[in-house]
């Protein structure tokens, strides 16, 4: 049996923060991230236009190899998963698998909240999707679920800015207005890859009594679990510890970004997406 790295996927370099803790916790299996960086961020764009991107991201994977495909993107998983899953999957390669991030984390969110009010902070596409008031109900149809996008947020952070004084305008802007839709709000869910850099000050501005659910550690059990359950898949994937970086964009921009969010310095190669 031939095998091949998981594949890891993100429109920026918000997936890194996913990546991150996938290597962490899966020490020996391999993995390739393409962040499509030349055409981020997608937060902003058309549903045609994610899927098509997403597709095209998905294709280049499975050109490498990959068995498996994690879209580590919020809007990604909210508005080209399901799509790609049920329409092209089985035409392209029905022994592959494309996974998401939005449903492991709705999955387990109303295990934290009390009060069944739960928060979601993400980007304008990720609410507009309505995917995590969807997903969230399928499994805990009691919860209510308020959102609120905040589209300076990925700025701030790619931009290196999110620890500045600039930040803290717009950071308790959003919990302001977040909260102001329900008073009982007890968990928050940070609904985008982005945002774990933003931690310290959402939880400056955050009252304390309110839960900050992030996505790393859910997605990273839940793809163990996944794996775990299929013995098959896993057993197509390469374990030599290795890791690959590939970008759209300038791999030297991409090399002193990566390190905000991954946490260490890499070497990336630049791929077309037309």
């Amino acid at each position: 049996m031939q095998q091949y790295p998981i594949g890891v996927f993100d429109s920026g370099y918000g997936g890194l923060t996913i990546l991150r803790k996938l290597t962490a916790q899966m020490p020996s299996h391999d993995f390739v991230y393409l962040g499509d960086n030349a055409r981020a961020p997608y937060g902003t764009r058309s549903f045609e236009t994610i899927y098509k991107y997403t597709l095209q991201a998905v294709k280049w994977f499975f050109e490498q190899g990959c068995p498996l495909v994690l879209l580590a993107c919020n809007t990604a998983s909210a508005k080209a998963l399901r799509t790609i899953q049920q329409n092209d999957l089985p035409n392209i390669d029905a022994s592959k698998r494309v996974l998401g991030i939005v449903r492991p984390t709705s999955e387990v969110v109303g295990n934290f909240t009390e009060t069944r009010k739960v928060g979601v902070m993400a980007t304008k596409g990720t609410v507009l999707s309505e995917s995590y008031k969807i997903e969230i109900n399928k499994s805990f149809p009691d919860i209510e679920v308020f959102q609120e996008y905040c589209p300076m947020w990925v700025p701030l952070v790619e931009n290196n800015e999110y620890d500045t004084p600039g930040a803290n305008y717009f950071v308790k802007k959003h919990i302001k207005d977040l909260l102001k839709k329900d008073t009982n709000i007890d968990t928050v869910l940070l609904a985008c890859t982005h945002y774990p850099l933003l931690l310290e000050k959402i939880r400056e501005y955050m009252p304390m009594s309110i839960k900050i659910v992030e996505q790393g550690n859910i997605v990273t059990e839940s793809l163990i679990n996944y794996l775990d359950r299929h013995p098959d898949m896993d057993a197509r994937i390469t374990k030599k510890g290795a890791r690959h970086f590939f970008t759209t964009d300038d791999p030297n921009i991409f090399k002193e970004q990566a390190a905000i969010f991954y946490g260490q310095t890499v070497t990336a190669q630049k791929v077309e997406m037309l």
